[in-house]
């Protein structure tokens, strides 16, 4: 989906079980084009290919920001981690990236996050969708449990897990990196944002400040709760924009 107009061009990458209406509130103020992707296995852009990894998820995001002449590029989760990889393969492919909560660089996940990850996997197996929500409703912050915008995001992000070959997807995502080693992303000289937050075990600060100290001009700003798409919107929002323009 492409939205605005003129220069610069921003491409946005998801996170995983995402698509683009999640990438959407992150480029709200940012100016000249936007781009957003859908990686394959989410919604309508077919399956991942068998022994898919985060190259795979790199090549998708070439193959939408090539055509449409991309110079920046924001990744959340699993879409930061694509961005992260392809900027190790080719440093200089962007001017300016934003790789919001990544999840992983060089080491794969830990047992906190791979236990989640099983769980929901599980829950999409035995096709338990009490379940699976119940384990949905562990990423909305606790004092908005049970709000109608929880509720409707647990809602949306059960039926978005559904996704043909997601199941088998999510047992293989804990195992994998980003990149072989951090010091592959040394090459890199396009200014980077790299936003993290305290307490969110799927996407942990320590990866956010890993991958920071790995880039030599990175910006790092950790949040001291998680969850800030819910309670601090508006700042990260800023954050963003301020940073691409």
């Amino acid at each position: 989906m492409v939205t605005g107009s003129g220069s610069p061009v921003t491409v946005f990458a998801h996170g995983f079980g995402g698509g683009i209406n999640d990438t959407r509130p992150l480029g709200s103020g940012v100016v000249g084009t936007r781009v957003f992707l859908a990686f394959r296995g989410h919604g309508t852009s077919g399956p991942l290919p068998p022994g898919w990894d985060y190259g795979t998820l790199a090549d998708d995001v070439r193959r939408v920001a090539d055509p449409h002449g991309a110079t920046r590029a924001v990744g959340a989760s699993l879409g930061a981690g694509a961005l992260t990889r392809l900027i190790a393969d080719d440093p200089e492919r962007f001017e300016r990236l934003v790789l919001f909560l990544p999840a992983v660089l060089d080491r794969p996940r830990p047992v906190e996050a791979r236990g989640r990850f099983v769980a929901l996997a599980d829950a999409l197996d035995a096709d338990d969708e009490d379940r699976l929500a119940s384990v949905v409703a562990l990423e909305v912050p606790d004092d908005l449990a049970g709000t109608a915008a929880a509720r409707t995001y647990v809602r949306q992000r059960t039926i978005a897990l559904g996704a043909p070959g997601l199941a088998a997807a999510l047992r293989r995502l804990p195992g994998l990196t980003a990149v072989p080693s951090a010091g592959a992303l040394r090459a890199v000289r396009a200014p980077v944002l790299v936003i993290g937050a305290v307490g969110d075990p799927l996407h942990p600060a320590t990866v956010a400040e890993e991958l920071a100290d790995a880039l030599p001009d990175a910006t790092l700003h950790v949040y001291s709760e998680p969850g800030p798409l819910w309670n601090q919107r508006a700042d990260l929002r800023r954050r963003i924009s301020e940073f691409l323009a």
